[in-house]
């Protein structure tokens, strides 16, 4: 049998870009060699590709390459890697990354590679990808988007404002402004939008920039001089800034959704913090929070949470798969989506897999339904008409 020649990316242009590389190795350790000829394909920070089997020792090292050594050509009729410069890596390898790509697993958190990005580019290049599409990468990376859409459609969300940094900047009225929607923080001072946020939101209240994942940028301000602080910090990743209230002594509850038109919950899982909240330290760097797999819960509330999972993957248009949080009130039961994240953690001690391990589906067999279902999507694609027939010729 043929094996599947299988392209990981990792790394990028992303304040996620070290978790990347850790999840992308985890990731091809566990697919099955019998099955799978692996590729990987490493992007440095300045946005540099390397592929080969030096991919990931180089982005470990922070070495950057002069140019690109190769990447995925644009071109459909290609389908695959095409090396950019002379490689300095032997013959063979070389002749293995100047060939066909059956299917990518882009391992991309956060920008330039969770956000539709890179996913337009491998629609370009008519290659199978996991995860979602460009529409469902791009409303899931907007924080602000994402609520918008499942608060429309009855999913319950914590209460947020939000904000330009220009405007923020600015500090001042403009007559010609005018918010988009009543959550949007605009044509004011610096001074009203902070009274804004304590009077509608309360405090304290997180701070995070619109576009990033990890826990990137977020900070949790007590008081007005660390809600400016904050909205700074935050203002480094992104000019779009949530600001959401907090939950009064929250759980929080973690779900894996996997599938395309009809996808799966797994069990809930919970996640202790090490810290106040869970900080980009608490998840990857003092190995002192606690998870567990199933989490504890009333039946209901359980069943009402996987439920709100499938519908949040669902209104947001995700495919493949998507790690849903939730914030769970302890003292009433009610729960919040908190964000859904398309390309979620693949680390050894990522909740993503582990649920889906807890709910039988081991890691190396949920690589296979990913990859299942990414061709099966690109099939279906592939029978849409990309061309035009008119009846007469009056273009020309």
């Amino acid at each position: 049998m043929n094996k599947l020649r299988v392209c990981v990316l990792f790394g990028g242009r992303s304040g996620e870009h070290e978790v990347s590389i850790v999840s992308a190795t985890s990731v091809m350790s566990a697919l099955d060699p019998n099955k799978y000829e692996i590729i990987p394909v490493g992007i440095t920070k300045s946005g540099r590709w390397i592929a080969g089997s030096q991919a990931v020792q180089l982005l470990k090292s922070g070495d950057e390459p002069p140019h690109s050594l190769a990447m995925v050509s644009p071109d459909p009729n290609e389908q695959r890697l095409v090396p950019s410069v002379p490689m300095t890596i032997d013959k063979k390898e070389l002749q293995a990354l100047d060939s066909k790509v059956d299917v990518v697993i882009p391992i991309l958190h956060g920008t330039f590679g969770e956000d539709g990005t890179v996913q337009g580019l491998l629609e370009l290049a008519n290659l199978p990808y996991v995860g979602a599409g460009v529409l469902g990468s791009a409303i899931c990376m907007d924080k602000v988007v994402q609520k918008n859409l499942c608060i429309q459609a009855g999913i319950p969300a914590v209460d947020f404002l939000w904000l330009r940094y220009e405007e923020w900047q600015a500090n001042q009225r403009e007559s010609f402004l005018a918010a988009v929607n009543p959550r949007q923080l605009s044509n004011m001072s610096r001074v009203e939008m902070l009274s804004t946020i304590e009077q509608k939101l309360g405090l304290p209240v997180f701070i995070k920039p619109a576009n990033m994942g990890s826990s990137v940028g977020i900070s949790k301000a007590h008081n007005r001089d660390e809600l400016t602080s904050a909205i700074e910090e935050a203002a480094k990743y992104d000019h779009k800034i949530l600001i959401e209230a907090a939950v009064v002594d929250p759980r929080e509850i973690e779900v894996s959704v996997l599938g395309n038109f009809r996808p799966k919950a797994s069990v809930p899982g919970e996640i202790v913090p090490s810290n106040e909240f869970y900080d980009y330290d608490a998840k990857y760097v003092d190995g002192a929070s606690t998870s567990y797999i199933p989490a504890q819960l009333p039946q209901e509330i359980a069943d009402s949470i996987r439920q709100a999972a499938i519908q949040g993957f669902i209104v947001c248009e995700c495919e493949g798969m998507a790690r849903v949080d939730f914030l769970l009130e302890r003292r009433t039961g009610k729960f919040y989506l908190n964000e859904i994240n398309t390309i979620p953690g693949f680390t050894s001690i990522s909740m993503y897999p582990k649920l889906w391990e807890a709910s039988g589906l081991s890691y190396t067999q949920l690589l296979d339904e990913l990859i299942r279902l990414a061709i099966e999507r690109h099939q279906r694609r592939s029978k849409l008409h990309t061309s035009y027939q008119p009846k007469s010729e009056w273009y020309r």
